[in-house]
């Protein structure tokens, strides 16, 4: 068994975290590679595997992604185009994506023994349109959003499916999120919570100027259609995970649907996303000891 190491290491401790990883990787008998830009950073006991990072992924097992959620987003863009499982180890803030956190790396070990099963992850693609001409196609783990510019007035939306007009808002923005990305900018913005195995598509308003504005949940065959009918000179602002992308304009259109491409996340524990929910959602509602004032 081989495994690819994808750490972030602009996260605090990740580079202690790196090595202690790679070390119990070893001791279990698991390969282990690294891209050769981390050539020399990590003092490991043994002599790991470094090259060039495509074809080490393609000749891997798995890819271990140590960071937080973001990291895994960066990674699955690479997994997507080999097929290769990602596991995650949270050493970032939530880590609603990660298997494991930081001081649970001894449970590492268990992947040798086969203890681990896989959680099948949609995504979406957004199409961007202009002058009916296709001049982009984004790929989402989490959220496609699109928002009015910085400093621009609120702007208005229209959402139509197969040609039927869904929605039409005034609003700061808009979100279409996979389930996975359902405890992100979704959440935030007031979206339900959704079993992240399940294939759907979440379209959530962001700041909407309506008293009964709700969260709307869409097939994973729905082919939505988006236009931004701001004033002439305005644009919104396309993000696909948290990246900018394009500006779209009034005459421009962008279509959201399921991809293609799907992510398989390890999870190692068992119900690893219900304890995230748990741990770091609910808890500090159940039970803190602190006094607030």
């Amino acid at each position: 068994m081989k495994a690819y190491i994808f750490p972030n290491l602009d996260k605090k401790n990740s580079l202690d975290i790196t090595v202690e990883t790679c070390e119990i990787l070893h001791r279990n008998g698991i390969d282990v590679s690294i891209d050769n830009d981390y050539s020399g950073k990590f003092d490991l006991s043994f002599t790991a595997e470094y090259g060039e990072e495509s074809e080490l992924i393609a000749g891997c097992d798995m890819v271990l992604a140590i960071g937080g959620d973001g990291t895994i987003i960066r990674c699955a863009g690479l997994c997507t185009a080999f097929d290769k499982p990602i596991l995650g180890i949270n050493c970032g803030r939530l880590g609603f994506m990660a298997a494991l956190e930081h001081t649970e790396l001894e449970k590492l070990s268990l992947l040798k023994e086969g203890r681990y099963t896989k959680s099948k992850r949609m995504m979406l693609t957004a199409l961007v349109y202009k002058n009916g001409k296709l001049k982009g196609t984004f790929n989402a783990l989490n959220d496609i959003v699109l928002s009015k510019c910085s400093g621009s007035k609120i702007a208005d939306f229209e959402v139509s499916k197969e040609k039927r007009l869904i929605s039409s808002l005034r609003a700061d923005g808009i979100i279409f999120s996979t389930p996975t990305g359902a405890t992100a900018y979704s959440m935030s913005a007031g979206g339900p919570i959704i079993e992240p195995e399940l294939e759907c598509i979440e379209f959530t308003q962001i700041c909407p100027h309506s008293l009964f504005a709700r969260s709307m949940v869409f097939s994973p065959d729905s082919l939505l259609n988006i236009r931004c009918h701001a004033n002439s000179d305005a644009k919104a602002d396309l993000t696909i995970d948290g990246n900018h992308v394009f500006d779209i304009g009034v005459n421009d259109r962008v279509t959201v649907k399921k991809s293609e491409n799907s992510v398989e996340l390890i999870d190692i524990i068992g119900g690893s996303f219900f304890n995230s929910i748990n741990m770091k959602l609910m808890q500090p509602l159940k039970g803190s000891n602190e006094t607030i004032i």
